[in-house]
């Protein structure tokens, strides 16, 4: 009884220090668009004041360095990416097209990573690692550090769950009301629309067969030739995912219990709002008749539109009472007026959280849509690639927002629009109930984050949480080999059927056939 109660207070006194020692834990964020490493930025540096050592593989480097804080800068793909600084995003491309260019830029981001010396460095090393996390885009060979350092495999997406990443999980999200991430369909389809959704399924599931895995497969080859396990091994290795939604911000969907919605991760909950600095405060403060914040997000750069877009963008804007707030990467903005101001960067939560800011225009960027319900404001809704058309599309569901084509609006347009979102007061309304809704949280996304990393680190993995479906091919995962069975044997059961009733009838018209012959035989006889 000793032994017992002395377990149990152990056990007690190990949940208290919350069981988990400084784990070794290396986070690798190869996606170029800065947007994705802030969403998780915050929750990183928590892990490592909560005495975590963590090493961050991004694009983008990092001078905040710190005993158990350190970032691997592998910036190569920046000096390519240089060469679309200027792309056409309006251009038309078939789905099949559009899957191989990605396929491709996966590629060459996949590569620029681990061919990176300090990458390099890190895995000739004999330096350990007890977790690593990784961002859940389409770079599988990148998943291999995770074997290389025989350590666990967690995943974290920035803008929540895909059919890619309900495989790695073994989740199954009915196509009937899950749109495809890069569709501008919402939950709610009609005939037509699942009818697409299933195509785009289909076809994204064939090519990433045919096409992106066999090229993934080939750089997991070359970069971990001593690999103790195979892609699809590594693949299958997930214990838990981080997901960058909420009901609140999207809508009910089934998850496996080990795929967490972490929704607003990057946002500081406990944060009030600071002053802005003083030009732009002053500039906020007095305008009579509100403002209206207007950013592009960090992959797309306002001075890189076409002239033509940006004269129409500069009339509609000129002709309002209230002030703009323009996120433009240039030093000057030609025939710039007055009611504008112009910055390569504002402190945008800051900015949101301004009584006197009335409107966001934006490019629908899921960070940003989480900001504008956060701070409960409409939305215009510019979108331009990606999950962008998705999210404004729930925006306008969800009555808080409109969206206008960033290629194709006029300046009268784009006017109509601003005035009716600021006069007509419901967007508000259902931008302020949308915050409500999200606000209603037992924990913030970064406690629930931090909470089930450590799960994973206590449990060894968690592998209680993982579902047999990730042991099931796609047919008997979806039933299609027993209903394959069941609609086989009902098909052989109606054709028997049938085959009976067509000898019946056959012998029923021969024995009437012959009784007639005998009528006619007998009434010529007499």
């Amino acid at each position: 009884m000793q032994l017992l109660g002395l377990g149990i207070l152990m056990g007690l006194l190990h949940q208290l220090a919350g069981g988990v020692q400084g784990a070794k834990i290396l986070a690798v964020f190869p996606f170029p668009g800065k947007s994705q490493y802030i969403f998780a930025e915050q929750y990183l540096k928590e892990l490592a004041r909560r005495d975590h050592n963590v090493t961050v593989i991004n694009t983008f480097g990092s001078r905040e360095m710190s005993s158990n804080f350190r970032v691997i800068g592998a910036t190569k793909i920046h000096e390519i990416m240089a060469a679309f600084g200027s792309a056409d995003y309006n251009q038309q491309a078939s789905q099949w097209t559009t899957l191989t260019m990605t396929t491709e830029f996966l590629n060459m981001l996949t590569s620029c990573v681990l061919e990176d010396d300090k990458v390099q460095q890190l895995l000739q090393g004999d330096e350990t690692f007890d977790l690593v996390l990784l961002e859940t885009v389409q770079t599988e060979a990148l998943f291999g550090l995770a074997q290389h350092f025989k350590a666990l495999t967690m995943g974290i997406s920035s803008y929540g769950t895909d059919r890619h990443i309900d495989e790695l999980m073994g989740n199954i999200s009915p196509l009937s009301f899950n749109p495809m991430l890069l569709s501008s369909r919402t939950e709610r389809m009609s005939y037509e629309q699942r009818l697409w959704n299933v195509w785009d399924a289909s076809l994204s599931w064939v090519h990433k067969r045919l096409v992106h895995l066999p090229s993934q497969e080939r750089l997991y080859a070359k970069y971990f030739p001593k690999a103790s396990r195979t892609l699809e091994q590594v693949l299958d290795s997930f214990s838990l995912m981080l997901l960058g939604q909420h009901f609140t911000l999207s809508y009910p969907r089934p998850y496996l219990p080990n795929m967490i919605e972490v929704g607003g991760l990057h946002l500081q909950h406990s944060r009030e709002p600071q002053p802005l600095p003083d030009d732009l405060a002053k500039f906020v403060a007095e305008a009579e008749h509100g403002v209206i914040y207007f950013s592009m997000g960090s992959n797309i750069k306002s001075a890189d539109l076409p002239v033509e877009r940006r004269d129409v963008l500069l009339q509609a804007f000129g002709k309002l009472k209230l002030r703009v707030l323009w996120k433009f990467e240039g030093e000057v903005l030609t025939n710039q007026p007055a009611n504008v101001l112009i910055s390569k960067w504002f402190p945008q939560p800051d900015i949101l959280a301004h009584p006197n800011v009335k409107l966001f225009i934006t490019h629908g960027g899921l960070l940003s849509t989480i900001e504008s319900i956060y701070f409960g404001k409409p939305v215009l809704g510019l979108p331009v690639f990606y999950d962008q058309h998705l999210n404004v599309q729930r925006a306008k569901q969800a009555g808080f927002g409109l969206s206008l084509n960033l290629w194709t609006m006029t300046a009268a347009e784009l006017h109509d629009e601003i005035l009716e979102l600021l006069s007509n007061e419901s967007y508000a309304q259902a931008a302020q109930l949308k915050s409500k809704l999200y606000a209603d949280q037992k924990d913030t996304p970064l406690e629930r984050a931090i909470w089930w990393t450590e799960y994973v680190l206590r449990h060894n993995g968690a592998p209680h949480l993982r579902s047999a479906s990730r042991d099931l091919n796609m047919a008997q995962l979806h039933g299609l080999d027993t209903w394959g069975l069941l609609c086989g044997l009902a098909f052989i059961i109606v054709l028997l059927l049938l085959l009976i009733l067509f000898k019946l009838l056959r012998f029923v018209r021969n024995i009437f056939g012959k009784r007639s012959t005998k009528t006619e035989f007998e009434k010529k006889s007499q």
